[in-house]
């Protein structure tokens, strides 16, 4: 592994015989799936001009709070879309092996003002042949128990290879899927009443730009638990598997050539909220002095690495 000064900060890389990695100090982000020896590039670039993200990493909570505000025991907290760990300078590097690399954030009295529990953030980033694991691991080391979400957001290129369009990209899930999408209000960022069908009893996705017109489509039903990202005309690109995940974010912006495929512990604000955190959808519980981990991976097809 190697430590790569850059100029918004450092980065970190790692590298088997088949994948380089890249990751941010900043959020802990990751930023580059690489073949090492086709050099081929699978995670979207950040381009400013359409969306500056890459992988933010989601933590306490995931998508938007109603006024960004949520209630803890009778008071009030404020906190920004999808939490304060994407944002973090503060994450630091504790251990670098051969084929892993360990970040960890533990709280300050910055964050008790925004989020009045005690923790420790861990995310483990492993190389495995083809596979990229994501470990998240939360430490409650308060007396009380404490209230979180947790999830991904990692963006893919899609059109990878420069003989393809975006039209030419599908997603097949794991099973055949009869579900719907639970919509997002434009306007707040909010989970709205509204549902629209997705599924008909198929495992196909395809991909278009104006399937995003409307946001995110978010699920909170499917069986699958994998997701392959393919190519009509290069077939399997890249498989995420999120075991530990119930919830399923799709997203690109319309402009964007990459789609995200987000597994999550939780999900934004319905528009009916009470904003009490206790009673919040998705929120997980982790009583006092106890941890909590989730994993989901990304296995990029051996066709296009050697």
């Amino acid at each position: 592994m190697s430590i790569i000064p850059i100029l918004k900060g450092t980065m970190y890389t790692l590298q088997n015989e088949l994948l380089k990695i890249a990751v941010k100090k900043t959020g802990a982000e990751l930023c580059k799936i690489t073949s090492v020896k086709h050099n081929t590039d699978f995670m979207w670039d950040g381009n400013p001009d359409v969306w500056a993200g890459i992988a933010p990493n989601l933590f306490p909570i995931i998508g938007a709070l109603k006024n960004d505000t949520y209630k803890f025991e009778g008071k009030r907290y404020n906190l920004p879309k999808h939490g304060f760990i994407r944002h973090s300078e503060d994450l630091k590097v504790i251990e670098q092996t051969e084929n892993s690399l360990t970040f960890k954030l533990i709280y300050n009295d910055d964050l008790l003002k925004l989020y009045p529990f005690k923790f420790e953030f861990y995310i483990i980033y492993s190389l495995t042949g083809n596979t990229l694991k994501i470990k998240h691991t939360i430490k409650n080391i308060d007396d009380k128990a404490l209230y979180f979400s947790l999830g991904g957001h990692p963006a893919f290129k899609c059109p990878v290879f420069k003989n393809e369009t975006y039209d030419d990209y599908f997603l097949e899930f794991e099973h055949a899927e009869n579900s719907k999408t639970h919509c997002i209000n434009m306007e707040n960022g909010l989970i709205s009443s509204s549902t629209k069908p997705v599924f008909e009893n198929t495992n196909l996705l395809p991909l278009k730009h104006d399937l995003f017109n409307e946001d995110a489509l978010v699920f909170k039903d499917l069986k699958s638990r994998s997701a392959i990202l393919k190519s009509k005309l290069n077939g399997e690109i890249l498989t995420v598997s999120y075991p530990d995940f119930p919830y399923l974010g799709v997203w690109a912006k319309p402009t964007g050539n990459y789609v995200c495929i987000e597994p999550w512990l939780g999900i934004a604000d319905n528009e009916n909220t009470n904003q009490d955190l206790i009673t919040k959808e998705g929120i997980l519980k982790l009583e006092a002095k106890n941890d909590f981990s989730a994993s989901y991976s990304v296995k990029i097809a051996k066709t296009h690495l050697e």
